[in-house]
């Protein structure tokens, strides 16, 4: 039995793969954290795969009906301004850490549960994380989109 366009091996109609963001919203970006008053230079890698959510579409979607998100991933929305800003999560199945960023620096930090959490905070920049990929970032720490 052949392939047609697709199909599987069993001849089942399959879904085409579905992106979140469209391809202007995908670029090489990793999320660094540094500690803030320690005065070391100890930095590590919070998320090596971070998309943001740059269109309206993406932003108002975020991680609504996704079912995981792997390891090592961030979805960052960047604003314009300082301002409050709130997470829900209606529609998202898995817990998530979120990180409220003004000028980098950590300004809150929460685990958000699944279906029901919310999350507020004054920010130009918040991050959404896989849960405990936030563990260790403190309120004053840096947090840096790199790419």
């Amino acid at each position: 039995m052949g392939r047609t366009p697709n199909t599987g091996t069993t001849g089942r109609r399959t879904r085409p793969a579905t992106y979140l963001f469209h391809a202007a919203d995908r670029r090489a970006v990793r999320l660094l954290h540094r500690r803030g008053s320690s005065g070391e230079s100890d930095e590590r890698v919070l998320a090596s795969d971070v998309d943001v959510a740059r269109s309206i579409m993406s932003q108002a979607r975020g991680l609504t009906f996704r079912r995981s998100i792997p390891d090592g991933y961030g979805l960052a929305f960047r604003f314009d301004g300082v301002g409050t800003r709130t997470l829900h999560m209606l529609f998202v199945p898995f817990a998530i850490d979120a990180v409220w960023l003004v000028d980098e620096e950590v300004t809150r930090r929460k685990r958000l549960a699944p279906f029901v959490g919310i999350g507020r905070g004054t920010a130009d920049t918040v991050v959404e994380l896989p849960a405990g990929a936030a563990d260790g970032v403190d309120v004053g720490d840096e947090v840096v989109l790199d790419g």
